[in-house]
């Protein structure tokens, strides 16, 4: 589905371009859950950005469907791309299925009314995500993993084929975080859509996902399973890199020494 080749991200500024991170080859597939973990400041926002559209790449190339990112129109963009950012809505008055219900908007205008067709594709968005109690609340009433699941639910009822996500379980206690990572697994596996999503909660992308996007200043950009990431000594590299923190590469599992 997304493929990159020799692809270089950052920012032209005034008088410089700034380089973040070059020189990346990957491939995303359809049906799997990819986690892209690093570094704060290592170039993952600055990486889902490009990849969205939302800033071009300083070189290299990125595809689609077999076709540059960089030819799509806008309107076919929002057809093919939904983005779940980490910052939540500030909207009132505003019920949860009118606004999944905007999802809908690449087919019928930004203030376009639902046909039969458009309102039976935001219930089945609504029951994927399984928060049809929600649906009649206001947005302003819903917790924060509530309101992740709505924007989630939006971006389904979008019918991308592929969804970014920006931290989708920053700011939520533990068992949501489970949740979060479990809903868009599962996700995943029943629609075959593409779903990739920065995260910093390590030990659950270890876990639950298929592929991880690991971003580092020295060694740029290592892609594989959390297994064969582990066995070639790229998590562990990673993870310890810190002093305190040992990576049990065998079975996955993060130990942080109390002395």
């Amino acid at each position: 589905m997304i493929k990159i080749e020799n692809l270089s991200i950052g920012y032209l500024q005034k008088n410089h371009t700034k380089v973040v991170a070059s020189d990346f080859n990957a491939t995303l597939n359809g049906g799997e859950l990819t986690c892209l973990i690093g570094a704060n400041g290592v170039g993952k926002s600055t990486l889902l950005r490009t990849l969205s559209a939302f800033q071009p790449p300083l070189a290299g190339h990125i595809y689609v469907n077999g076709k540059e990112l960089s030819r799509y129109t806008d309107k076919e963009l929002a057809r093919i791309i939904g983005v779940v950012l980490t910052k939540r809505p500030h909207i009132a008055n505003m019920t949860v299925t009118e606004m999944i219900g905007l999802g809908r908007s690449p087919y019928t205008g930004f203030w376009g009314t639902l046909d039969s067709e458009d309102t039976k594709i935001v219930n089945e968005a609504i029951q994927l995500v399984g928060i049809e109690d929600l649906a009649d609340r206001m947005i302003q009433t819903l917790s924060d993993g509530e309101k992740q699941k709505v924007m989630i639910a939006k971006a389904l009822a979008q019918q991308t084929p592929v969804i970014y996500l920006d931290e989708p379980t920053a700011f939520l206690d533990f068992p949501s975080k489970v949740e979060m990572m479990q809903l868009l697994l599962r996700l995943s596996r029943e629609t075959g859509k593409t779903i990739f999503l920065s995260t910093h909660d390590l030990e659950l992308a270890l876990q639950i996902a298929d592929r991880l996007w690991l971003m580092d200043r020295t060694e740029g950009l290592t892609v594989g399973t959390p297994r064969e990431l582990a066995d070639s000594g790229h998590l562990g590299r990673y993870i310890e890199r810190k002093k305190g923190i040992r990576f049990d590469a065998e079975n996955l599992v993060i130990h942080i020494k109390k002395d």
